[in-house]
């Protein structure tokens, strides 16, 4: 067998117990599955299987999101970070001094024991009177950041917006995608998404630039980053 059909049979096999999960309930799981094999999928070039994963993965996200928007529980953080056997199920605002990259640590720290929840950090308030809302990633290559602005709200913040919130955090990550080829989208969908995991709008565009990329040659070169761009900062 070849290393590239190994890789696939291992996509399509972690593939079947996601799709068990799902019909099972168990949303962590199934989307732990869907993750690996998108990952796997994505290094190995396969567009076409990427495609077939984005929407399992997205309901299970999506249905795990909405079991915390259904507690009704808000918790404002803007001290200490709950440890991890305190964390329950709802919506946590991370404000200053905290940062983006705390509010990433609180929802992995959730993630690990399956615990759902919708987590938005919020910067200081701008001379305009916004809220900059920001989500970080690791991304698959390079460090990633979403960055839109809102309104206050008024406190403590309901379900409706952590929900519109999300919406409009992804709006602004696939507004920054780039022209260029599919694959170079695809990339950059992938970052984003690792940074902004509740959008499905966001999936569904990683879905439809999968199919793009399915009917084009690979770039020659991997999509140009930050550091690539001087123009960028």
């Amino acid at each position: 067998m070849s290393p590239a059909l190994g890789e696939m049979r291992v996509v399509d096999d972690l593939m079947e117990r996601a799709s068990r999960a799902l019909l099972a309930t168990e949303y962590f799981e199934a989307e732990h599955l869907c993750l690996a094999a998108l990952e796997k999928a994505f290094q190995g070039s396969d567009f076409e299987r990427m495609s077939r994963i984005v929407m399992p993965l997205q309901e299970s996200r999506r249905q795990r999101r909405q079991q915390a928007a259904d507690t009704g529980r808000v918790v404002v953080v803007s001290k200490a970070l709950p440890r991890a056997s305190e964390i329950e199920s709802g919506m946590y605002l991370v404000e200053p001094p905290l940062i983006g990259r705390q509010a990433r640590t609180l929802r992995e720290s959730a993630e690990r024991r399956r615990v759902p929840v919708i987590v938005i950090a919020r910067e200081p308030l701008t001379r305009l009177g916004k809220w900059p809302i920001v989500a970080v990633g690791d991304g698959p290559r390079m460090p990633t950041s979403i960055r839109t602005y809102v309104d206050p709200p008024k406190m403590p913040p309901t379900a409706d917006w952590f929900l519109r919130t999300n919406e409009l955090l992804g709006d602004a990550a696939i507004s920054k995608v780039k022209a260029g080829p599919a694959a170079w989208r695809v990339d950059e969908l992938m970052h984003f998404l690792d940074a902004h995991p509740d959008h499905e709008k966001l999936h569904q565009a990683l879905e439809a630039e999968c199919r793009k990329a399915m009917g084009q040659p690979l770039p020659a070169r991997a999509r140009p980053g930050p550091m690539d761009d001087p123009s960028s900062f």
